[in-house]
């Protein structure tokens, strides 16, 4: 062999080493920017809009749900809605025959809204404020059309529209306004709804407003409370003392999620001469999520 054919050879060879180097050997990385994820649920402002209203939640992470006159496929998608949420969150999902929170209803006809095919309609129908929650007491789902998805996309669509949460800008969130097969829940989503029902179903009884006047030797007074927590209250007694000395106890009746009571006392007779502080105090034996808010002491102005 040739010295020049020896050459060309060792060139081709070294020139084919470096083609294998370049193409299969790592060296150093390339990077593209962050990775995409759906758990965006508004791009550029993934906390703002998720839900209708802030801290949207139903009483109890168990909820009970019937389904009226729906063909099987219908039900069948329903309840793996129900499922798929049952086992990302701590919710719940039970079936009932009345009295449900969750009430799903079909509809065989097709609707159109805007040029488009409407899939299903779903929303909270009662919502009561109560302190930091907006509690929802019962909602409503109507299955337009069935989904032709592998997963209940049109079903979790609109079971999510009932928990609370708007439409997203996100086209590949399930909550997109238009339902398409390869949409997922969001992971903000799912960590909303674990946050939101992590908290435990209590009552919270507490003072609203109190104003109060000793005029002479008879007092008055102006007594609102209300029960801003997530479950009905029980009983209570409403306890006053003028200067750590009981002065009157009124018993406060079950109180629902959001309701209150205001008290009126007129002209009652005060024994002492001159009183300092005036304490209102509820006394309520069941577990509270906040029990601070179960005192409040009005001191004198005048020394």
């Amino acid at each position: 062999m040739s010295a020049k054919l020896t050459l060309k050879i060792l060139i081709f060879l070294f020139t084919a080493g470096l083609l294998v180097s370049y193409w299969f050997l790592p060296l150093t990385p390339l990077e593209f920017g962050a990775k995409y994820n759906n758990s965006n649920f508004n791009p550029g402002n993934e906390s703002s809009g998720m839900q209708f209203y802030s801290n949207m939640r139903f009483p109890d992470r168990r909820i009970s749900y019937r389904i009226e006159r729906c063909p099987l496929q219908k039900v069948n998608e329903m309840e793996q809605a129900f499922e798929i949420l049952e086992n990302l969150t701590p919710l719940e999902f039970y079936p009932v025959e009345q009295g449900e929170q969750i009430k799903v209803m079909c509809n065989s006809s097709n609707k159109v809204e805007g040029g488009l095919f409407i899939a299903g309609e779903g929303g909270p129908t009662n919502i009561t404020k109560s302190g930091k929650f907006n509690v929802i007491l019962s909602g409503k789902i109507l299955l337009i059309r069935e989904s032709k998805c592998a997963r209940p996309n049109v079903a979790l669509h609109e079971l999510l529209h009932v928990l609370g949460f708007n439409h997203s800008t996100n086209p590949r969130n399930v909550m997109y306004p238009i339902v398409r097969c390869d949409q997922t829940i969001g992971k903000d989503v799912v960590q909303l709804l674990n946050k939101l029902y992590a908290i435990e179903s209590l009552p919270d009884l507490g003072f609203e407003n109190i104003s109060a006047v000793i005029e002479g030797r008879y007092f008055s007074a102006n007594i609102s409370l209300r029960n801003i927590g997530l479950a009905k209250s029980e009983k209570a007694n409403l306890k006053i003392c003028l200067d750590n000395e009981s002065f009157k106890e009124i018993e406060i009746p079950e109180l629902d999620i959001g309701h209150g009571r205001k008290i009126v006392l007129k002209n009652f007779y005060v024994r002492k001469f001159k009183v300092s502080e005036i304490k209102f105090t509820l006394e309520h034996l069941k577990e509270e999520l906040n029990k601070t808010n179960n005192e409040a002491i009005l001191r004198s102005e005048v020394n």
